[in-house]
């Protein structure tokens, strides 16, 4: 439920002396043509992002870097132990010294938080993306995360398009201070709605042909990395209470258009709707997750080679080079 939308605005310090910032790594190929997109904090890799072409399933999957929280170099912002109801330079200042230089557009909203697993009954990746790209061809499997995350609200954009809201913690909860959760859990059992703060992201997805697709559409998928709320998140969801999220959507780290991002105000102001699925779809999904199952037996006759097309859109052939994992299906002809 959207609470309040803020015009764009600029925040940010230089991004060599940002804690977290989204970018590009250059591992991939020796002059530089092959890239992957990555959250990054403290100048290391901790998550990998949805593909630059828009064509590649949408992904968020916890690197080596993201081993810790941004908890130390905010302290307690006192504004945030309850619901904010207005924001501020007093609330903003003390994240925008974290964050690059740049657009974002803040949007307060207010969630009830589902914790998930990978590959768990409500796991996005599990089962919505794998109707629309399959499994991947070379592992057999569908995208995986590695990381627990939060679902918190999903609507239609239109017929063609469904928006997915995500929070992503940026360690385990398991990792979390049990002390601290238990605060919190005895906090929102009494009645206080907590307000945590992230940087977001927009990414806008689908595959440029619907050859392997059981329900064809365009997945917006609006991501919230916590730079702070990690104990509150956890609390609110094992307890089944709200919590209030302070979004700051970054505009040059989203894959959307501005006229995109302009829609999220008016699309976190509807009713929580999943996408209807019609049995065919249902049908159509599971089969892809048997097919290539190991217990399903079929694995070694469905799995594809290293040097497999890439897709019939552009027909290259995929190799360990490749800026997706080899035998990946873009489903683009924009991926040299």
């Amino acid at each position: 439920m959207l609470v309040a939308a803020y015009p764009p605005r600029r925040l940010g310090v230089p991004v060599d002396e940002a804690r977290i910032h989204f970018g590009r790594s250059d591992a991939a190929s020796s002059d530089g043509s092959s890239w992957t997109r990555h959250l990054h904090l403290a100048d290391e890799p901790a998550f990998e992002l949805s593909m630059w072409c828009g064509t590649c399933p949408f992904l968020f999957e916890r690197q080596d870097g993201a081993n810790g929280t941004l908890s130390a170099a905010l302290g307690v912002v006192t504004e945030l132990e309850g619901p904010l109801d207005s924001v501020d330079d007093r609330v903003l200042s003390p994240f925008a010294t974290l964050l690059p230089e740049g657009e974002f557009l803040p949007l307060l909203v207010e969630v009830r938080p589902e914790l998930v697993a990978p590959h768990d009954e409500r796991d996005y990746f599990s089962h919505e993306q794998v109707a629309t790209w399959g499994v991947d061809r070379f592992w057999g499997l569908p995208e995986n995360p590695r990381s627990f995350y939060y679902r918190t609200f999903e609507t239609a954009v239109s017929p063609e398009a469904h928006l997915y809201e995500f929070v992503v913690p940026l360690v385990p909860p398991g990792w979390n201070d049990r002390a601290r959760v238990a605060h919190y859990r005895a906090a929102v059992a009494g009645g206080v709605v907590p307000t945590a703060v992230a940087l977001s992201m927009l990414d806008v997805c689908q595959p440029a042909m619907d050859d392997e697709a059981a329900d064809y559409h365009a997945h917006w998928g609006l991501t919230h990395f916590l730079l702070d709320g990690h104990h509150k998140l956890e609390a609110a969801a094992r307890s089944g209470a709200p919590v209030r999220l302070l979004a700051l959507v970054s505009v040059s780290g989203s894959l959307a258009s501005a006229g995109d991002l302009a829609r999220l105000p008016e699309l976190l102001s509807r009713q929580r709707s999943p996408r209807p699925r019609s049995e065919g779809a249902r049908a159509g999904a599971r089969g892809q997750r048997e097919r290539f199952h190991p217990r399903a037996g079929r694995g070694a006759t469905a799995r594809r080679g290293r040097s497999s097309p890439c897709s019939a859109a552009c027909g290259t052939r995929r190799t360990a080079s490749c800026r997706r994992r080899p035998g990946r299906r873009c489903g683009g002809s924009s991926c040299p």
